[in-house]
């Protein structure tokens, strides 16, 4: 589905991408590893058109969804093709309901699996909260209430980015648990998370990057057979 090669993308005079390849299949969970400041949100950023409205430049390379090229349009042709994002920080309307968040980027897209029934089902908690304004929700409401908006896109990919990261334990179990519902219904996800433990269980493949480069790319059974990797790529 996600075809990514030769990726280059910077900030100002600085470069943080460096020929970044990476691939998605359809109904395939992949991650994307490795310490901070390495690169991974800003391969997202150039994934999803988004680099512009954070003062970066897609420098080279190719970015392809279902055979289109995506290098170089703008965010919402980006999402219009089927790309779904969670975005690291949340990013939820504080001013509006959480119904009004769901609603506002829906669209119906193939058999429009997820509608606002769908997305309370799968987070009833929204639908007690359905009338209160995003910033009044706690993190993981809003980390919640950020996925069901994602969904309501009806994407063939979703992409998380910093999926549990400053939750609770119970609100963290909640999110894997629905993360591996929908890999289990055919959704397409590409993930940043920090909880290695957690990502090699419901991930197919990972995509470990340094220095905006990819260090090294395998499967979970090979990661989970490599510490020194590990160790040397993802441990503080």
């Amino acid at each position: 589905m996600l075809t990514v090669e030769g990726l280059a993308a910077g900030y100002g005079q600085s470069q943080v991408l460096a020929g970044v390849a990476l691939s998605v299949g359809a109904g395939e969970v992949v991650t994307l590893l490795g310490r901070n400041g390495m690169g991974k949100t800003t391969t997202v950023r150039a994934i999803m058109g988004l680099l512009p409205a954070v003062g970066g430049q897609l420098l080279g390379g190719r970015i392809a969804f279902e055979g289109t090229d995506l290098a170089g349009q703008p965010s919402h042709r980006v999402a219009q093709r089927g790309i779904g994002l969670v975005p690291e920080g949340r990013q939820v309307f504080p001013t509006l309901t959480v119904e009004e968040n769901l609603t506002a980027t829906a669209a119906a897209r193939g058999t429009a699996r997820w509608t606002l029934a769908a997305v309370y089902a799968l987070f009833p908690r929204l639908q007690e909260r359905r009338r209160n304004m995003g910033a009044q929700l706690s993190g993981g409401e809003q980390q919640m209430l950020a996925i069901g908006r994602a969904l309501m896109t009806n994407p063939r990919l979703l992409i998380l980015d910093e999926a549990t990261e400053g939750l609770a334990p119970l609100i963290r179990a909640e999110i894997w648990a629905v993360l591996a519902r929908l890999k289990a219904e055919g959704l397409a996800i590409l993930l940043i998370d920090k909880n290695l433990g957690a990502v090699m269980r419901l991930a197919d493949r990972h995509v470990v990057m340094e220095k905006g480069r990819v260090a090294w790319a395998g499967s979970g059974e090979a990661l989970a057979a490599a510490p020194e990797l590990r160790e040397t790529y993802l441990h503080l």
